[in-house]
């Protein structure tokens, strides 16, 4: 069992109280932190209230005050030994507990803020907070965070323990304090995903973590040296709510959210000018083997929007008549105490205003939502990330990284090519076997030539992938009309012709031919069942092509081994070496290359004493040169896939680097 998995019972505690618990111990005692973090972790935990027990042994019991759930401030951790307040149980206690500072997200969820105004500052004001720099505490702050964050990435998650997380969280603290919340919470997120990659926790995912780090030096590295707009890279302290007046919404489909603290669902709906908005469920989890239920089960409260009796899933189907709405910038509706909704009817995928999501083509909206991705998350407009899709499902594809399941589907309205469309990867929205995603997509693979109606989450990657949140009935197509014998999807009346994968089984019996129901199968698929067609290779017919595409990862194995094992890990040997730049500039990536070249230099740019010791620096320069590295690998992606979509899968093999 792994350390995320024995703590998963622990309360969350807030970043700041775990610097300034593990920044009271010595010298001697923060060397033993990581070791005494592992013991502690295998020790029992019993609760009682607002109150967690953790028995050290048999004489010395530690206690966590935690109301809520969370532990709050450093006197809410209290330990029976003699050491105490400065032992090295009440450090190893808060580097266990799962950091706090996503709960902010669950807890503007249950509030019902009063709608107030969003006011425009005068223009000369607005412009001259703009154009002006940081201030000096400002950049004392984003130069403390960006020499912890080049640490951290100079350790890599092996070395990158509980001391080096804990400078990095003091310096987080300070850079909020400062204003400065954006690179503040993107510390916060590093250090959990550094914790998860540590821990063995099953939803880490180490270009999570790549990403993290990436956001976290760029920003620290722009505020440092005056470059881009202060006022977005300071980011805000919560989002900022305008009014709406009255708002007609039409339930669109709601997926469940499952992350290492919190579970819950998320609704999504469109208004009659066609802008996507959200409603989200989200509370903290204290037990990893509850979350998944959890998710599951939220999709049974109500809508906390108005008093309408009206549940998320039911919402996915129908409507809301809201007076007095407000709304964040990126789509989350406001429940203020002044906002009124009533029960409405909703509106088929096929019918306006919905349908207009799918007149989109398909490249604007690849390209609408790979734009999304360098906007900071809070200012991200609602469902730019979410494609709309007709697609034809071809059969199973060969298993995805892990043995992920995949189908094919040939998506309508695509760049047509010699087959007549674009074939889509369609994987799970999410991996967890405790929802429904996989089991479905299992079934869903026992019937080729099934045409849905999609939405579904773009996956970057070099040829064109979507992850399946919501299918429904597609309208009929005059270029492919009904085909006797062909599956459909035929579900329930009150399912409204679409399905929530993430919360919903399908049954063999939603998907039937013009003359039968497709026979021989199970009722329902087990989450991890593979489809039994599913071969080594592809069905009879399908695309088999071998991937063929500029060698990136080249570049982009050496950036995640950078994150992973530190800066030590960069001194391949020179034929090493040589062998990695002569195949990056035979494929015309040259930039690639002497980013690459410059990354190890500065890997092995290591100063040394008179005896000849290491003297340590602030890793400032390799850090510089990584993040190079980590961008470039990723606007290089964003190409590949754009072009991918676009039905161009070779624009690279020949061109070279644009």
């Amino acid at each position: 069992m792994s350390v995320a998995e024995r703590t998963s019972g622990w309360p969350t505690v807030r970043p700041e109280v775990v610097a300034e618990v593990v920044a009271g111990l010595s010298a001697r005692l923060q060397k033993r932190l990581d070791g005494a973090a592992a013991k502690l972790a295998e020790r029992p935990v019993t609760r009682c209230g607002d109150e967690w027990r953790v028995e050290v042994d048999e004489e010395t019991a530690l206690v966590l005050h935690a109301p809520g759930a969370v532990v709050a401030d450093a006197d809410d951790v209290r330990c029976g030994c003699l050491l105490a307040p400065a032992c090295v149980h009440r450090a190893a206690a808060v580097t266990l507990c799962p950091l706090a500072e996503l709960a902010d997200l669950a807890e503007q969820a249950e509030e019902t803020e009063e709608a107030t105004p969003v006011e425009a500052a005068p223009a000369s004001s607005a412009e001259a907070q703009s154009e002006a720099g940081p201030t000096p505490v400002e950049l004392a702050a984003a130069r403390h965070l960006h020499r912890a964050g080049c640490a951290v990435l100079a350790a890599g998650v092996s070395g990158a323990g509980a001391v080096a997380q804990a400078e990095l969280l003091r310096a987080a603290h300070r850079a909020r304090l400062a204003g400065l919340y954006r690179p503040a919470a993107a510390a916060v997120a590093v250090v959990t995903r550094v914790r998860a990659a540590r821990s063995g926790a099953p939803d880490h995912r180490l270009a999570d973590l790549v990403a993290g780090l990436r956001e976290l030096l760029d920003l620290t590295t722009a505020l440092s040296t005056g470059c881009g707009p202060v006022a977005e890279l300071r980011g805000t302290a919560r989002q900022a709510y305008g009014e709406e007046g009255g708002l007609r919404l039409y339930g669109l489909f709601t997926e469940p959210v499952l992350t290492a603290t919190h579970a819950g669902v998320v609704s999504w709906a469109v208004d009659a000018g066609g802008r996507l908005s959200t409603v989200a469920e989200v509370m903290p989890h204290g037990d990893a083997a509850a979350a998944a239920p959890q998710a599951v089960g939220a999709g049974n409260r109500t809508v906390r929007l108005g008093e309408a009796p009206l549940s998320h899933r039911e919402f996915s189907r129908a409507g809301l008549a809201v007076q007095g709405a407000t709304r964040s910038a990126a789509g989350r509706l406001g429940a203020g105490a002044s906002v009124r909704a009533v029960r409405a009817a909703g509106a088929a995928w096929t019918v306006e205003p919905v349908a207009a999501l799918w007149a989109e083509p398909v490249a604007a909206q690849v390209a609408r939502a790979l734009a999304a991705e360098s906007l900071p998350y809070e200012g991200r407009p609602a469902g730019s990330d979410l494609l709309f899709l007709d697609v034809t499902l071809l059969g199973p594809a060969p298993a995805g990284p892990g043995g992920s399941l995949r189908l094919l589907g040939r998506c309508e309205g695509g760049t047509d090519g010699a087959d007549g469309g674009l074939v889509v990867g369609l994987c799970a929205g999410h991996e967890h076997p405790g929802l429904a995603f996989r089991a479905n997509l299992a079934l869903l693979a026992t019937a080729p030539g099934l045409r849905l109606r999609v939405i579904g989450r773009l996956e970057r990657s070099d040829r064109p992938e979507l992850r399946l949140l919501a299918v429904g009935t597609p309208p009929e197509s005059p270029t492919a009309p009904a085909t006797p014998g062909l599956p459909s999807l035929a579900v329930p009346a009150d399912r409204a012709d679409r399905v929530n994968l993430g919360l919903e089984r399908l049954q063999t019996a939603d998907l039937r031919t013009a003359d039968q129901r497709i026979a021989d199968q199970p009722t329902t698929a087990p989450a991890d069942a593979a489809p039994a067609d599913a071969g080594p290779g592809l069905p009879v017919g399908l695309p088999n092509e071998a991937p063929y595409g500029p060698p990136v990862h080249v570049l982009g194995r050496r950036v995640e081994q950078a994150v992973t094992t530190g800066r030590h890990a960069l001194a391949p040997s020179a034929a090493t070496a040589a062998a990695d730049g002569s195949l990056l500039r035979a494929a015309g990536l040259v930039t690639a290359a002497e980013l690459l070249d410059a990354l190890r230099a500065a890997a092995a740019d290591r100063r040394r004493d008179v005896f000849g010791r290491v003297v340590p620096d602030d890793h400032d320069a390799f850090a510089g040169s990584w993040l190079a590295a980590a961008c470039y690998t990723e606007e290089l992606a964003a190409a590949l896939c754009a072009a991918a979509w676009a039905g161009e899968p070779a624009l690279y093999r020949h061109r070279g680097e644009v």
